[in-house]
């Protein structure tokens, strides 16, 4: 049996992070463990959106306050039960990803954080971060970067 109890996955509705949401979701159903699913989000005036639409265009859904937020989570949560039977506890949280998420590890407790690699071997990514490497630098718990783009 797995040391993991509790295991956090962090998705934003991407088709990358879905994968990490699955992979997670094995991992819970394996071990019996407990699947927090966590989406990061910003609220968002409504006089910004437009302008911040039309700059992020296909990442646009990051942006529109809590009701994408909703449906991104009930996403992951359908995708985990397909995978096996899994104790999921959903999770909007506000703010930046990194932070976010290592907030809630510690917030419950988490043994595992598991997120996608997108943005991982970016040029960006290199430069400025990327949700995989901050989240794996500053985690005080294992984390699991799932290849899900190449």
């Amino acid at each position: 049996m797995s040391a993991y109890r509790t295991i956090v996955v962090g998705t934003d509705g991407s088709d990358s992070s879905l994968k990490a949401v699955d992979k997670a979701a094995a991992l819970a159903s394996d071990a019996g463990a407990k699947l927090v699913i966590a989406c990061a989000y910003y609220p968002a005036d409504p006089k910004d959106i437009e302008s911040a639409q039309d700059a992020l265009r296909e990442d646009a859904y990051q942006i529109t306050g809590s009701a994408p937020t909703d449906e991104i989570l009930r996403t992951a949560r359908e995708r985990a039960h397909a995978v096996g039977p899994v104790n999921v506890v959903e999770r909007a949280i506000v703010g930046a990803p990194v932070d976010s998420l290592l907030t809630l590890v510690d917030e419950v407790e988490a043994d595992l954080l598991v997120i996608g690699n997108r943005g991982l071997n970016t040029l960006t990514g290199r430069l400025l971060g990327s949700v995989p490497s901050d989240a794996a630098r500053k985690s005080t718990c294992d984390v699991l970067i799932v290849h899900t783009v190449r």
